[in-house]
């Protein structure tokens, strides 16, 4: 069975466990979202979507 998931799914319930468990204040998990926002739009995304890409490739290839 295979299992996909977007990154940003991932990403929010890393956020949500954080701000659970961890005590991530709101302030740090909005500054997060802002930075991810504003991260998008500039000019080294290309480069951050290739590596999200890889790593999830390389994940997907762990046999267990």
């Amino acid at each position: 069975m295979i299992l996909s998931i977007s990154g940003v799914v991932l990403l929010g319930i890393i956020v949500f466990l954080f701000f659970k468990k961890d005590g991530l204040k709101a302030s740090h998990a909005l500054i997060c979202a802002l930075f991810g926002f504003y991260l998008a739009g500039t000019a080294i995304a290309p480069s951050i979507t290739a590596g999200g890409a890889s790593l999830a490739s390389m994940l997907g290839g762990i046999k267990f």
